[in-house]
């Protein structure tokens, strides 16, 4: 099954490719909710390269790791990485209102398919939000 979330990005091109693949924005911007933070962030972007990230709940009662491998990495385009034996696609499209940002991926049977769609959707929301209080702050 393949899940896609989608977001509109209001910024430049660079700045949202930068947000998304730096280590120090991704722990500010990785969480579905507010009762969940990233603490740690590590990204080798490149085909071959690592990376991870390590999500927890901020009452510290649970956590996990998300990690993979990066297969193909298009600057400012598109980025395409494994994890977990799954696949994840993330484009960047540049348009006239902003930047079109889509995460395709593989599902997974332990969660529903609308649960993993609205965890993502979530996580992506966060990252628009991200950007945009980046911009207003500079």
């Amino acid at each position: 099954m393949k899940i896609t979330v989608s977001t509109l990005v209001t910024a430049p091109l660079a700045q949202v490719w930068a947000a998304y693949t730096s280590p120090e924005d991704i722990k500010a911007w990785n969480t579905a909710s507010p009762d969940w933070h990233t603490t740690s962030a590590t990204v080798d972007l490149r085909p071959g390269g690592r990376f991870s990230s390590r999500m927890e709940a901020k009452d510290g009662s649970v956590g996990f790791d998300f990690a993979g491998e990066y297969t193909e990495v298009l600057h400012q385009q598109r980025i395409v990485y494994v994890f977990g034996g799954r696949t994840g696609i993330v484009t960047f499209q540049e348009r006239p209102e902003g930047v079109a940002v889509e995460v395709c991926f593989d599902g997974e049977p332990t969660h529903s398919e609308e649960q993993q769609r609205s965890g993502w959707q979530a996580i992506l929301d966060s990252f628009r939000r991200h950007v945009a209080g980046k911009l207003a702050s500079e």
